[in-house]
């Protein structure tokens, strides 16, 4: 093997290596600023009722309160890694509405000026939402010990005599 398929490998392995703190760095950073933006939507829900109104937005009232509770509890749930690919889907409607409605000129500038659209509010809680939808939490989170357990359970001698 030559000395750049050695060196190549072994940038592979070390990158590779580095996933799972990446996917903990991502889920835990933005998602403690989604619970934060959650916090601070359900401590003035009439404002974000006003403001889906003005947008037009379908129930608003109720509209309001969902995306509260789902910012709040779902940040907290990101962060940690249980249940994160559910969560993800569900922030990647969140930010896709918010840049639908919110923010259509940064979307719709995403061809022309791209800078617009990077700049907008949704879109680096949009990208950590889709990495994690897309790559999984990580081994670092609950959803991973929870798979463990579930697997030990699942081969167990106990588990085998049950079936």
């Amino acid at each position: 093997m030559s000395q750049i398929q050695r060196l190549y490998r072994l940038l592979i392995s070390a990158a590779s290596s580095l996933q799972s703190p990446f996917l903990l760095l991502v889920r835990v950073a933005w998602g403690y600023q989604m619970h934060l933006t959650g916090h601070g939507k359900l401590h003035d829900l009439s404002k974000v009722t006003g403001f889906f109104t003005q947008l037009g937005i379908p129930l608003p009232g109720a509209s309001a309160v969902f995306i509260a509770v789902l910012e709040f509890a779902g940040g907290l749930l990101f962060a940690l890694g249980l249940g994160s690919r559910l969560i993800a889907l569900l922030f990647v409607g969140d930010m896709a509405v918010a840049y639908i409605t919110a923010d259509r000129e940064a979307l719709m500038s995403i061809f022309q000026d791209p800078d617009k659209f990077y700049a907008a509010a949704p879109y680096t809680f949009l990208m950590a939402a889709l990495i994690v939808l897309i790559f999984g939490p990580g081994k670092f989170s609950l959803d991973a010990l929870l798979a463990k357990r579930f697997a030990a359970n699942a081969s167990s001698p106990k588990a085998s005599s049950r079936a």
